[in-house]
Order: structure tokens, then C-alpha cells, then sequence
């Protein structure tokens, strides 16, 4: 056991997520109802909802994968931060006042209203797979710093994070989810700069020379800004940054919801640029921590085990400096602020998932017109099963070399091409359902082959994509969209017997 681990390190964890299951029962009482439970009574100020929406992005992912992709690589993956400001004002803009004015809970009804039923299935069945993947991603990284530290196994706390979150997010709802996530907010960023602050002044000369050595080792580079299509290059992921965000803002259930909870327009507007711009210098906060390790262990090479120098080791050389270098006390607070990251994402995500199935399928095949004990069942079972089920995700990653490329890889796929439906149906009222669904079609064909031919080989090798996976969402968006536009030639606006909103247009 690293020897900074102490009994105090283990208090301070152990009231940390003593407090934050206290906030989670503590709402029990007021989200006994489906609007409590699913949209907070839509009371809350926006500075909460907006720390909130940036907790949930700042997720173990980012806590633990981007210092582990900087210490290993470069700034790379900081190109996708860069999209975030553009996309917020999209948001802002357009987006949000519609959902506003809809007051529907799940971002996909209006789906249905454009297109039928198919169209919110299918955005309804690809986000929940997206969200079993986050989950599953999040509570291994939760997992991981635990087991760095004390050296359990690190299988059975996968099992006890999973079971705990899933406990603290089926009793308190939406509310407690939102103010867990505004208090997590500030707990992660306090735990981030401690372990900044330790790397950069514990490498001998101090921060001017952990800055030297990392630029000479080109670990500021952002990428080559060359033309490929098959690398990370820094349009890649730049481009990759702007569709995924554009999703997650635009129609994203995690992010509707907030928008719906805000107690007002004003407040809905303050917490999209408040999360949105708040991750920009948080995300390169965390990618400074991975490069200041990169110095302090180039300077101090015998402090780093041999087993944490290989590239699959990346994102454990954190929760190891964690346990090793930190103060005591320190060590634990920082702990604190990577379960604070995770807890505050896979409440979120269980949450959403559980509203999507009470009402894109329970209530819209089945209990129309039933009380609402039946929606709080769903509620109840939904939390308990995408836990469970994003749980033994998890356990499935243990082996993965980098969970943030994992999961990037597995949103661009099970994002399915949401956010081209999306724009089909916010842009122009010309594109009907049939071609809606002729560019769905077309859209999910490509992803197929995007996703599964790289690992074609023999005769078959030669029809593989020569695209980067990042590209997945991309392609398939733009495939859905300028399919759906072609197609609403043979399909003419008099075949669609509800036309899009007059206010939801951006054009066309």
C-alpha cells in the first residue's frame, strides 16, 4: 500500500459519500412524484442546473482520462474542449428556447410529433445504449483509484461503486441529482488543482521546469493540423467535438432535462454557458495535471513503478501519484473529487435513462391514462436496471488500454446519428417522415460499416474504411442529413401529416 494512505485519508472519503447518499434520501421525500422525480418541479435556479450540467460532463473520464491521455500522449483530445463555445451558443440560441416552450420531458417526443413513432424509438433506443456505455466507463474509472490505492479487487468495488450510485440516484431523483452535482462541481475542481499544484512544485526547479521539460518532450502539441482522415489529427477530433457536443446540447436527454428543470428562461440560458464555458478551462486543467506528472516523473523516474510506464497504464499513473505523493487528508479529498466526477455522471445518466423508458415507452405504449404509482415503478426499475446493466459494462473495460478512446469510439456508435434526425426535423419543414427515414436507413448502413470494417481482413480488407473512429458520428450525421434532404425530393411535404413547428425552424 502506497504510504500516504492513511486513516484520515479514508474519513474524509468515508464522509464524503456518507453526505452525498444523505442528499440523495434526503430528497426521497419531495420526488415521490413524476415531475419531482424526473424534472425537479422545474424550480431550480440557474447557477445550480448550470454546475450541474458541467459536473456531468466533468466525469471520471475526464478526471482520470485526460491526464492519463496527456501523460501518455499530447493535448491532443483538448480540441474537442475548443468546440464547446460555439456549440453553447447554438444551444442558447435555438435549441433551448424550443424544448422550453414544448415543456415535454423527454427530448424525444417531439420526434414522434415530426416523423411518428419510429423516429423517437430510434433516438430513444441508440441514447439509451449510449448511456449504458457511459455508465459502464464512468464506474470503472470510479473504481479505479480505490483499487490503486488499497489494492482490492478491483471487480468487487466496481460491484459496490455501481450498487451504491444506483441507491443514491433511485432515491432522491432529478433534485438531488442537481444539487449533489453543484457541490461535486466544486469538490472535483478543488481535488484537481490540489494534485496540479503537488505535480508541478514537486518537480525540482518547480513549475518553470516541469514547463521545460514537457515542451521539449512536445507534450503541448495539439496534433498535427494535417489533412488526414485517418488519424486524430487535430481537425479530427475538432470536428468530432463539434457533432458530439452538438448532440449532447441539442438532444441529449442529460441536458433537456436541466433545461426543463431551470426555474425560468433566463436561468435555462445561464446554465448552458455556465457548464458550457466553465469545461474549456476545467477540461485543460486536467490535461495540465497529465502533463506536469509526465515532468514530475522525468525528473523522478524511481518513484514510478515499472508497471505503471506501459501505455495501457495510463490512467492509473494519476490514482497512483494520488496515493503516493499527496498529503494525507489530501489523498482522500482528491479521491472525494474523482467519486464526486463519477457519481455526479452516473446519477445523471441513470436518471434520464429511467425517464426515457417511463415515458418514450412505458407511458406512450402502456400506462396512458394509469396513475402515477405505475410511472414511479418504471422510475424505480429503470434506475435499478441501467445500473445494474451499466455495472457489468464496467466489468467488461477492466482490460481496456484507454477508457476515454473507448468511450469515445462507443459514443460515436451508439449515438447512432441522433443529431442528423435532429437537424432533419429542427431545420426545414420539406424533409418528411419517408425521408427521414430513407436518410436513417442510409445513415445507420454507413455506421455499420464504419465501425465494424476496420477489423476486416483477407478479401475483404480492401473495402475497409480508411476513416479515423472518431469519424463514426460525423459521417453518419452527415450521411442522415444529406440523404433525408435528397430523398425529400420524391417525398413531398403534402405525404406529412404534421409539419414542424413554424418556431423550431433555423431555415429552409
Amino acid at each position: 500500500m502506497p504510504r500516504h494512505v492513511t486513516a484520515l485519508d479514508f474519513v474524509v472519503l468515508a464522509a464524503y459519500f456518507l453526505a452525498t447518499m444523505g442528499i440523495g434520501f434526503y430528497f426521497y421525500r419531495t420526488t415521490r412524484s413524476r415531475e419531482g422525480y424526473t424534472a425537479a418541479d422545474r424550480a431550480l435556479p440557474g447557477w445550480a442546473t448550470g454546475l450541474s450540467i458541467l459536473a456531468t460532463y466533468v466525469s471520471s473520464i475526464s478526471f482520470l482520462g485526460l491526464p492519463g491521455k496527456s501523460f501518455a500522449t499530447n493535448w491532443n483530445p483538448f480540441a474537442f474542449s475548443l468546440s464547446l463555445p460555439l456549440v453553447a451558443w447554438i444551444a442558447v440560441r435555438w435549441v433551448l428556447p424550443y424544448y422550453r416552450r414544448s415543456r415535454e420531458v423527454s427530448a424525444y417526443s417531439h420526434l414522434e410529433h415530426r416523423f411518428g413513432v419510429w423516429a423517437r424509438l430510434y433516438a430513444s433506443v441508440f441514447y439509451l445504449l449510449t448511456q449504458l456505455a457511459r455508465i459502464g466507463a464512468v464506474t470503472y474509472l470510479m473504481a479505479l483509484p480505490v483499487h490503486v490505492l488499497v489494492g482490492w479487487d478491483i471487480r468487487w468495488l466496481i460491484v459496490f461503486t455501481g450498487a451504491s450510485v444506483t441507491l443514491y440516484s433511485l432515491a432522491g431523483g432529478l433534485v438531488a441529482v442537481i444539487w449533489t452535482d453543484a457541490v461535486q462541481a466544486v469538490v472535483l475542481t478543488l481535488g484537481a488543482l490540489a494534485c496540479l499544484a503537488v505535480a508541478l512544485f514537486g518537480v525540482p526547479g518547480g513549475p518553470s521546469r516541469a514547463f521545460a521539460v514537457a515542451a521539449a518532450q512536445d507534450k503541448f502539441s495539439l496534433g498535427s493540423f494535417g489533412p488526414s482522415l485517418a488519424d486524430a489529427t487535430f481537425w479530427v477530433v475538432l470536428v468530432y467535438g463539434v457533432v458530439i457536443n452538438l448532440q449532447n446540447f441539442c438532444i441529449d436527454q442529460n441536458y433537456i432535462q436541466r433545461y426543463i428543470a431551470s426555474r425560468s428562461d433566463a436561468d435555462a440560458r445561464r446554465s448552458v454557458w455556465l457548464g458550457g464555458l466553465l469545461y474549456v478551462p476545467l477540461s485543460a486543467l486536467f490535461f495540465m495535471i497529465g502533463t506536469a506528472l509526465f515532468a514530475f516523473y522525468a525528473a523522478r523516474p524511481e518513484l514510478l513503478p515499472a508497471e505503471y510506464r506501459a501505455a495501457e497504464k495510463a490512467d492509473s499513473v494519476l490514482p497512483y501519484f494520488i496515493a503516493a505523493q499527496l498529503p494525507p487528508g489530501v489523498t482522500g479529498l482528491v479521491v472525494a473529487a474523482i467519486f464526486a466526477a463519477a457519481m455526479s455522471t452516473v446519477s445523471t445518466s441513470l436518471n434520464s435513462s429511467a425517464t426515457i423508458l417511463m415515458s418514450d415507452f412505458y407511458e406512450r405504449f402502456f400506462g396512458r391514462g394509469t396513475s402515477g404509482r405505475g410511472s414511479m415503478l418504471v422510475l424505480y426499475a429503470g434506475t435499478f436496471t441501467w445500473g445494474a446493466l451499466g455495472t457489468l459494462i464496467a466489468l467488461a473495460l477492466i482490460h481496456t488500454q484507454s477508457t476515454l478512446d473507448a468511450w469515445w469510439l462507443l459514443a460515436g456508435i451508439f449515438g447512432g446519428g441522433m443529431l442528423g434526425l435532429f437537424l432533419l426535423g429542427f431545420i426545414s419543414r420539406r424533409v418528411t417522415s419517408p425521408a427521414a427515414l430513407t436518410g436513417v436507413v442510409a445513415g445507420i448502413v454507413v455506421i455499420l460499416w464504419l465501425s465494424v470494417s476496420p477489423a476486416w481482413t483477407g478479401s475483404l480488407a480492401r473495402y475497409r474504411s480508411p476513416f479515423h473512429g472518431f469519424l463514426t458520428i460525423v459521417i453518419g450525421t452527415l450521411t442522415i442529413l444529406v440523404v433525408g434532404w435528397v430523398a425529400s425530393a420524391f417525398f413531398p411535404p403534402a405525404a406529412q401529416a404534421e409539419a414542424a413547428p413554424a418556431e423550431s425552424r433555423a431555415g429552409g
